[in-house]
């Protein structure tokens, strides 16, 4: 039986938060989650000084890390264990320091035990700044042991 509306949202929440607690790179740069759901998540980080390169712009590896971390969040919300079996991203336009970043993760497919996520990327003008799209590939076991029942209180 597949669990209800409610009850699938509850497991996004309690499996991306547990997630967040434990991902050192993302709780390092700063990124938060902002909304989560049934292969869905947001997420959110500010650009840094430190972030940026030679051209005073942000560099890209943070915010291909920032779409990743919303991909991840997105494609393991059901509980069960998944990995990035590849991705590609196109940079439409730099970010500058003291933005805020905001990336927001969509699954597009999921047959079997691949699928695929877009992952658009916007600053806080709302200006695309890259389109990421991820592939990923379920793996054996559950991101958190929880009880299906527990989730639905």
């Amino acid at each position: 039986m597949q669990p209800d509306e409610a009850t699938q949202q509850r497991l996004a929440d309690i499996v991306v938060s547990a997630m967040m607690e434990r991902d050192a790179a993302s709780n390092y740069l700063g990124m938060r989650i902002t909304s989560t759901g049934p292969g869905i998540a947001t997420v959110t980080m500010k650009v840094k000084p430190e972030m940026l390169n030679g051209h005073l712009t942000c560099h890209g590896g943070f915010i291909f890390a920032l779409a990743d971390s919303a991909f991840a969040f997105a494609c393991n919300s059901r509980n069960q264990s998944t990995v990035a079996a590849g991705c590609s991203i196109e940079y439409l336009r730099p970010a500058l320091a003291g933005q805020q970043l905001t990336a927001i993760a969509q699954e597009r497919a999921l047959p079997g035990r691949t699928g695929v996520y877009d992952v658009a990327v916007n600053n806080d003008l709302g200006q695309l700044v890259a389109l990421f799209r991820g592939k990923s590939h379920r793996i054996k076991g559950e991101v958190i042991p929880l009880d299906l029942d527990s989730a639905s209180h």
